[in-house]
């Protein structure tokens, strides 16, 4: 099973291929915020993808969309609601105003 790593805390978690990155974070015990039942409607849940980013599932078009509408997003930005982990480890950072610091 592929290993996610959720930083800035180091947490290391196996996850099966399918799991969101959302479901993932959360089953490792890290604060992320999520307002919209998964619907890539508020952003909230903003990641950066350190490492492993082929790996996930492709961006479809409410995330892009969602994406577009955020500041501060780049190259290595996922909305963690619907990024899903693929057969290789991926290492996420979690921003402060997304996980509730």
């Amino acid at each position: 099973m592929p290993k996610l790593t959720i930083l800035p805390a180091g947490a290391a978690i196996e996850v099966a291929e399918g799991t969101t990155l959302l479901q993932a974070i959360l089953s490792a015990g890290q604060p992320i915020m999520h307002k919209c039942d998964s619907k890539a409607e508020c952003g909230s849940c903003h990641v950066f993808v350190q490492d492993g980013r082929k790996s996930l599932s492709k961006i479809e078009r409410p995330e892009h969309t969602k994406l577009d509408t955020i500041v501060g997003v780049g190259s290595k930005s996922r909305l963690a609601c619907q990024a899903k982990m693929g057969a290789e480890d991926v290492t996420v950072e979690l921003l402060g105003f997304s996980s509730g610091f």
